[in-house]
């Protein structure tokens, strides 16, 4: 039986000493990405007003957030394996305060699109150095929990933030993640011992670079956009057979396990965030709730899914991973298939946190998963590409809802 004890923290071991960051600094350094995800929820149609345009328009932010952080984390990942913590913390800070500069300052659509992609781009910076410093399933599983936690949280404090300040204080609380980085850098200082980097792969980076924006854009424009991420993924491949330990390494790309997991990861937040931004349309439809109303009962689910992840993720380890998987799929196929087949309120509540608790577990444990089937060398690469596998969820959720809201009927 394949078990999760074999991950790259078991290998490990717990990793005790005066360098390990404390678990609440992971929690703080990880979580602020959900905030860029989560927060716009219900501050779009203030965003669409002051920008004189519509919802769609204004969702491009989300989408932007969903690239950014798709693009950044396989590339500060690398950064990661190749120049250590202190430069991924430094690079990664410079992104996020920039990034929430523009928002803030945002005259129009475009700038706030660019500077929600620089933000994203750093947080999710933050949040694969998080992950690389978890070092053990309880503490992964911290990491994971606080990233569903403040998802859950994050429409209502979107909500209740922009109702004193603006919808552009909302599209700020990612910044909140900058506080822990003085405490990790203390922490963390030198690269990987014993790292050997290969030399820089600028092909393979750009390609991958170009194969996030083409799937990012499928959503939006499937027609062009779908057949490029096809081709792209194609010639990656090929890539991996010129050079194996380029950008993209051929003992992670080629790793069947590895790409189950990310297959899987992706599928679950699909689901997770597609709830989560179409709940206020479903719950306006059927209850009548709006506004904050609706961002205080969404943190019902969204809570109950993010603290029992938590658990789930510690838990997993001694279980067989074919269980684990299977249970993760069951709960996530389950989820969609309640919401689309009830109008009763609590079980509509009840689909988003299954939706939510799959998709929390699910990047815990298949992060863990990702990170133990391949080379420990090639360890922090396997965990930048699996969160660009969950992460492309955020570009693909997000827009799901927002077809359907405005699809006939």
């Amino acid at each position: 039986m394949d078990h999760l004890p074999r991950s790259a923290a078991t290998r490990h071991g717990p990793q005790p000493g005066p360098g390990r960051l404390a678990t609440p600094w992971l929690a703080l350094l990880a979580g602020p990405l959900s905030y860029g995800i989560a927060a716009p929820a219900l501050v779009l149609d203030d965003l669409a007003r002051a920008m004189d345009t519509g919802e769609q328009a204004a969702a491009a932010g989300v989408t932007a957030f969903g690239w950014g952080i798709a693009l950044g984390t396989p590339l500060l990942a690398a950064l990661l394996a190749r120049r250590g913590v202190r430069a991924v913390l430094t690079v990664a800070t410079v992104l996020v305060v920039a990034g929430t500069v523009l928002i803030v300052l945002s005259p129009n659509v475009p700038t706030l699109v660019v500077g929600a992609a620089v933000q994203a781009l750093g947080s999710a910076g933050l949040t694969v150095t998080a992950m690389k410093l978890a070092g053990s399933a309880r503490r992964m599983g911290v990491v994971a929990a606080s990233l569903a936690v403040v998802g859950s949280v994050g429409p209502l404090t979107g909500a209740v933030v922009a109702d004193p300040f603006s919808w552009r204080a909302a599209l700020a609380l990612p910044l909140l993640a900058v506080i822990a980085v003085p405490a990790a850098r203390r922490r963390h200082g030198a690269p990987p011992p014993g790292a050997v980097p290969a030399a820089f792969d600028p092909i393979g980076m750009t390609l991958l670079a170009m194969l996030v924006t083409s799937a990012v854009l499928t959503p939006h424009r499937p027609l062009v956009a779908g057949p490029a991420t096809v081709v792209l993924l194609l010639v990656l491949a090929a890539r991996t057979k010129v050079r194996p330990d380029g950008f993209l390494p051929a003992a992670v790309a080629r790793n069947g396990r590895f790409l189950a997991a990310c297959t899987l990861a992706f599928a679950l937040g699909v689901v997770n965030f597609a709830l989560l931004y179409f709940a206020s349309d479903l719950l306006r439809e059927h209850a009548g709730w709006e506004g904050t109303r609706t961002g205080i009962v969404l943190l019902v689910p969204y809570l109950f899914g993010g603290f029992c992840s938590g658990f789930l993720v510690a838990a997993s380890v001694r279980v067989p991973h074919r269980v684990v998987a299977a249970a993760l799929l069951v709960v996530g196929a389950t989820a969609p298939l309640l919401a689309a087949s009830t109008t009763v309120v609590p079980l509509l509540l009840a689909a988003m946190a299954l939706g939510s608790l799959a998709a929390a577990t699910g990047q815990g444990v298949l992060a863990l998963r990702a990170a133990g089937v391949v080379p420990a060398s090639r360890e922090a690469e396997a965990l930048g590409l699996f969160n660009l596998a969950y992460l492309l969820s955020v570009a693909f959720g997000p827009a799901i809802a927002v077809m359907l809201s405005h699809s006939p009927g």
